[in-house]
């Protein structure tokens, strides 16, 4: 039988590394990575409204979002923008959202590479200053709804089945209040139905600006997340009948403050339930364990994920939570700020060891600083890569850091064991532009099998990335829930293709920074032809089988009834 093509496979710990570095070459310096924005006809420009007073927000919007809203099969993107700040904010205004350069923008797919902005016709141009999204059928009529956090309250948008959304923000009781930043949909008592978690940054609002940086002209910072006290996450339970209730106190999630921005789930100790994961700004980052009777239990620091190897916390912003060397173990990676090295926390059985250091992840992140990020097999060669959108906080960082850069290029890091291996110069001239990105969604726009990424970036236009492909194949996992949620978020799935290896899948839209991803699961199958075995375990409990099924194709899985 064919084999899985992986350069580098697992048996190869011992191999010198200039080996390895020959052996990543080969075959792979035909593919890479395009721009498709200017074909994609997608203009959106994300407005922050820099002022001179650099107030905190500016710097930190915005996240973008796959979602097939108009359910043709195709991922159509929605794109979170900022508003008009005054300079400086009086004490009764509020950031104007009326200019359409501030609006959300949503772009329905046309299936032929371009897209189209139908966000006046869908109603969701928004108000407020934006800040994140998140995607999921909190109401299981198969249509996928929308959830967006801001400064100051949130909204929620009913998809109405017509390619218009309403706001029910008031009516389902997910306002939310202070500065909202990560969101995800996730069925965490496992219902049937969705609820929503949503982390909060820090207590802030314009009238607790402060001055930070030198007062030197143009030497003014925004300022350290220190200056501001955490504030605690919110936790809303799906009642039913379109309505949530603020559990947030009574699951144990607001008795651990934070300053929260990506956010992701998975089940780090394979017990059935899934598990929170909040990306923290300078303070532990934080892992809630799911106590399976509505509460949760924070333990990062008894798990190890809260601090990196030297017992520091680090500037979390973007993450993923996923299995990156198919050990059935979910792992979990966060990124920081230049200096401070991304930190990738490896599960060994339920607990967590910091191998950054060890596996390339350090030395190729150590000068740069993250956001959106994702865990992605974009060669198909079985095996997850990691992208990181990049760019500084700090506008004039090089004042004060002559060696870092605010607008940097992304970073692809290929798989290749035991190392991750920077090949960004090697995979396309995308990868030489300067940006100061933020959110990123990563998905499959055109169901070709070839993946693709989606950047929100500070006051620059959008860019969209389309993987060129090879000739390795590959397999789309979509799920259809009855029992369980519709959207079958949370689902685990293990596939074992025709040369006898496993890989491991979640149904999940969450991860990266303040984005919403496609929620599918996606499998690189190298050389093989063929999937020997599908195993969905659903949130439900019921685990449903699959046998023999062809390569290159989106599979839809259905929960059957016991």
């Amino acid at each position: 039988m064919p084999a899985v093509t992986q350069m580098g496979p697992l048996a190869m710990v011992s191999v010198a590394l200039l080996a390895l570095t020959a052996l990543y070459g080969l075959g792979v310096g035909s593919q890479e990575f395009a721009d498709i924005t200017a074909r994609s006809r997608v203009t959106f420009v994300n407005h922050a409204s820099h002022t001179t007073r650099k107030y905190l927000p500016e710097t930190m919007v915005g996240g973008v979002a796959m979602i097939d809203y108009n359910n043709d099969g195709l991922l159509d993107l929605f794109f979170v923008n900022g508003a008009e700040l005054h300079d400086p904010m009086p004490r009764s205004a509020s950031p104007d959202k009326s200019d359409p350069k501030y609006w959300n923008r949503l772009y329905r797919n046309n299936g032929d590479g371009t897209f189209t902005d139908v966000t006046e016709k869908a109603g969701v141009r928004g108000e407020g200053f934006g800040m994140g999204v998140a995607v999921g059928d909190y109401d299981n009529d198969g249509f996928p709804d929308l959830y967006v956090t801001a400064i100051g309250h949130n909204t929620l948008y009913h998809n109405n089945g017509d390619g218009t959304f309403s706001d029910v923000t008031k009516s389902a009781g997910v306002e939310g209040s202070g500065w909202s930043a990560g969101a995800m949909f996730v069925d965490y008592d496992r219902d049937g139905r969705l609820d929503l978690f949503v982390s909060r940054y820090v207590t802030w609002d314009f009238s607790k600006d402060v001055f930070c940086g030198q007062t030197k002209p143009g030497w003014r910072a925004y300022c350290h997340p220190d200056q501001f006290p955490p504030i605690t996450h919110l936790l809303f339970h799906n009642e039913g009948h379109g309505r949530f209730r603020d559990v947030s106190e009574e699951s144990g999630i607001a008795k651990s403050p934070g300053k929260g921005l990506g956010v992701a789930f998975n089940d780090y100790d394979r017990d059935g339930w899934p598990d929170l994961f909040v990306a923290n700004d300078s303070v532990p980052q934080q892992l809630f364990h799911n106590l399976k009777n509505g509460k949760f239990e924070e333990i990062g620091t008894a798990a190890g994920v809260a601090y990196d190897e030297d017992g520091n916390v680090f500037s979390g912003m973007g993450l993923d939570f996923a299995d990156f060397d198919n050990d059935g173990w979910p792992d979990v990676f966060v990124n920081a700020l230049a200096k401070q090295k991304y930190a990738l926390f490896h599960n060994r059985s339920g607990s967590f060891e910091y191998v950054s250091g060890r596996i390339g992840v350090g030395a190729a992140s150590v000068g740069h600083s993250g956001w959106g990020a994702k865990f992605v097999d974009y060669d198909n060669d079985g095996l997850k890569d990691l992208f990181v959108a990049q760019g500084h906080v700090m506008d004039n960082i090089q004042l004060t850091q002559p060696d870092v850069r605010y607008l940097e290029p992304a970073l692809l890091l290929r798989n290749v064991p035991p190392f991750f291996r920077d090949v960004s110069q090697q995979s396309g001239r995308v990868f030489e532009r300067a940006l100061a990105a933020r959110g990123a969604a990563v998905g499959y726009l055109n169901n070709n099998g070839s993946v693709d990424i989606v950047l929100n970036c500070n006051e620059q236009p959008a860019l969209l990335m389309e993987w060129t492909g090879n000739a390795n194949h590959w397999l789309t996992v979509d799920t259809v829930g009855t029992r369980s949620n519709r959207d079958g978020l949370g689902a685990q799935v293990k596939i074992i293709t025709e040369d006898g290896k496993a890989q491991y899948g979640l149904i999940s839209s969450a991860g990266s920074y303040l984005s919403a991803n496609d929620k599918r699961a996606h499998f690189g199958l190298g050389h093989n032809r063929v999937v020997q075995s599908i195993e969905v375990r659903w949130p439900s409990g019921l685990t449903q089988k699959l046998a023999d099924v062809k390569a290159d194709q989106v599979l839809v899985v259905h929960e059957q009834a016991q």
